[in-house]
Formats: structure tokens, sequence, C-alpha cells
């Protein structure tokens, strides 16, 4: 929408044709953003092949476990000439890989590539409230013709160069939103919530370094900006997650309730997957880990981080 919103003709697809039609209807997404009109440039089509018939530069906004075979699915539609960028958070599952290392398996590495990063919710930016968002690339000129072609009034992107940095960011920040939402959902305060984030963020870092980003990405808005906007406000699925379980709801429970796919879920176990892998201590993304798909409860979590031997920071 904020393409749209200045002055960009976007075509937006979905895979539920019936969906598609309904947005082509009601020039609005009711279900997630009511009350937002769309720019009269922004046209919701039904087939993929309509959605990139001469286009050159495509955006895919689909969760982690999806964006392989939404990749596959594109990939007869592009040229050389193709430019892609991605907003999807997380590594993928089965293989540790970040976004950029599927992209460049399925559709080649040569091409111009982008990935976008908050911190956004996409309420707000509907609402055109001010924010700031992340843009890195492959390819500096790429960035910057986003950032332009994104930003205006109320809405400004900077470019970055650390792809990697800024993806860890994206899928490690939703692992410990939820721990947020379980520590203030148990009433532990904001003492808890500022430790959790800020070690968080050291545990953040930590993978993002091991794995080839820049430490002063994470200091920025990928890194320290959504850590922080996911961990402390509602409108953040992950944090939502926290609360539900900690209020003695289980994991399908919660994300059935909440009735959109919570990135952290899966976010647990790949980066528990790939720290292991490393060898690399994230003692709070691991009790995240242990009480999603371990059986442990929060408190007992807590506990066994509270008793780890004394460190220096």
């Amino acid at each position: 929408m904020q393409f749209a919103r200045n002055g960009c003709d976007v075509r937006l697809w979905g895979r539920n044709s019936a969906a598609m039609q309904t947005l082509a209807r009601d020039r609005s997404n009711e279900r997630y953003l009511p009350g937002i009109a769309f720019p009269e440039n922004l046209l919701p089509v039904s087939s993929l092949a309509e959605c990139l018939d001469g286009v050159r530069d495509i955006l895919v906004a689909v969760p982690s476990h999806a964006l392989r075979e939404t990749l596959v699915a594109i990939r007869p539609y592009l040229d050389a000439e193709s430019r892609l960028c991605w907003a999807t958070k997380g590594f993928e599952l089965h293989t540790g890989k970040l976004p950029h290392q599927v992209v460049g398996e399925v559709l080649g590495a040569q091409r111009k590539l982008a990935v976008l990063s908050g911190p956004t919710f996409a309420r707000e930016v509907g609402q055109q409230l001010p924010t700031a968002m992340t843009i890195a690339a492959n390819d500096s000129a790429f960035a910057t013709e986003l950032a332009a072609s994104l930003s205006g009034s109320n809405f400004r992107a900077y470019t970055s160069d650390d792809m990697i940095g800024v993806e860890v960011g994206g899928a490690v920040k939703n692992v410990l939103a939820i721990g947020a939402g379980m520590s203030d959902g148990l009433g532990f305060g904001a003492n808890a919530r500022v430790a959790l984030i800020t070690r968080g963020l050291v545990e953040m870092t930590r993978l993002g370094v091991a794995l080839g980003a820049k430490k002063e990405t994470f200091m920025g808005l990928a890194g320290m900006g959504d850590l922080v906007l996911t961990c402390t406000d509602n409108l953040s699925r992950n944090r939502r997650l926290g609360l539900a379980l900690a209020g003695g709801k289980s994991v399908s429970q919660a994300q059935a309730e909440i009735q959109q796919v919570v990135e952290g879920v899966m976010a647990a176990e790949a980066v528990h997957e790939v720290a292991a892998r490393l060898g690399l201590e994230m003692p709070i993304c691991h009790q995240i880990y242990r009480i999603l798909y371990r059986g442990a409860q929060p408190l007992e979590a807590v506990g066994a981080l509270m008793r780890r031997e004394l460190t220096a920071e």
C-alpha cells in the first residue's frame, strides 16, 4: 500500500483467489486493516501470471515456511531484469537458511535483491502514522531506489548493505517477543521486561555476528528498534501469543485465538537448531523453545535463567 500511495502502480496477488476477489470488490482489507481504503493504483488480482506480466520489481510478503514454494511459483515469470525484495522474516525451518539464501538457491543470487524490515505494524502504516524502516540490499542503488519509492511525509526508509543482520534481527525478535508476552502476562513487571529485551538483544547480536552480520546493525531499526516494538505492543502477534501462554492456554489454542501465523513459534525451533549447530549460548531463546516444544512451564524457565552461573556483561 505504501508503494501505491507514493505513485507506484501496484498489483496485489495472493493464493486464495476468493479472498483476492473480495479485496478487489471492497477496495480494502476489512479483515486485517478495516476502514483503510486501497489507493486507486493498487489492483488486487487473482492470477499470478497477470500480476507479474511486464513487472520488473516484485515484493514477496509471505511467512518463512511459504517462501520457497512462493519463489518456485514466480520463477517462470521472471527474466534477467527482474528485481526481488521480500518482507519475510525467519530462518527456513528444515535447512536453517536465511531468506536471502533461499532466494539465491531458487532464483540465483546474481539478480538485485533486497529485504524490507521493521519496526513497522501494518495497521499503523495503513493509518499513515509516522514510521521508519530498513531496506538492506546487495546493490546500493536498488536499496536507494526502493527507499525513495517508499518514503514520504509520514514514512522514512533507511538503507543498509547488511542483509544477514537485518534478516537475523527479524527472526530472533519474534522469539523474544513471545517471551516478553509471557513475562508481562505472569506479572513480572518492567524490570523483567527490560532485562529480557536487553539480554535478548545480546543473543540476537551473538547469532548475527556468528553468521556474518555487522554488530552495529543490531543497534538500529532492524535490531533494537524492531525488538522493542514487537516485545512491548499488543499489535504484535508474538507478544499476544506469550500473553495467552501465561494465561494457561496451549500453543495451539493461542494460535487459533490469534487467527494469523505467529512467526515466532517456528522461528524458536529454527533459531534453536542454528544456535546449536554453531555452538552458541542463547539462554533466553532456549527457554522459550523449551516452553513451546518441550512442555516446560514458564515459571520453570524463569528459574533456569535466574540460576545460571553469574557472568560479566
